[in-house]
């Protein structure tokens, strides 16, 4: 039996420690071969744009893009259907591999099968 892992991010440049966590946590799954479903939602949502991840800075942490890159590698990055609405945000907009999505694609990877869910 293998589990997957769905993070939700719901923080941005307005809180970059927790924001870094979600990411680090998600890459570090994603590295060791766990299914990953990384979803930004809120403020996070900007970090899909190009070049704005990268404007988020934290000591002693992985550059976001880097994690980003990580998780698009062997899983996937969603930005909330309504939360891109809301920034006039549409894939063309993101970082190539980013989707949009609402939350029926959520909560459906949410409560599949052997699947963990955190949210930060």
């Amino acid at each position: 039996m293998s589990r997957s892992l769905v993070v939700k991010v719901t923080c941005g440049a307005d809180d970059p420690e927790r924001c870094n966590q979600a990411f680090t946590v998600a890459a570090a799954a994603a590295v060791s071969g766990v299914p990953v479903s990384l979803w930004l939602t809120g403020e996070a949502a900007w970090l899909a744009v190009p070049g704005r991840a990268a404007e988020l800075e934290l000591p002693l942490a992985t550059p976001l893009p880097d994690l980003i890159d990580a998780v698009l590698a062997s899983g996937s990055v969603t930005v909330c259907g309504q939360c891109a609405a809301r920034r006039s945000l549409d894939e063309s907009d993101l970082v190539a591999g980013v989707r949009i999505k609402g939350a029926p694609v959520f909560v459906e990877e949410v409560l599949g099968e052997h699947v963990q869910a955190l949210v930060y």
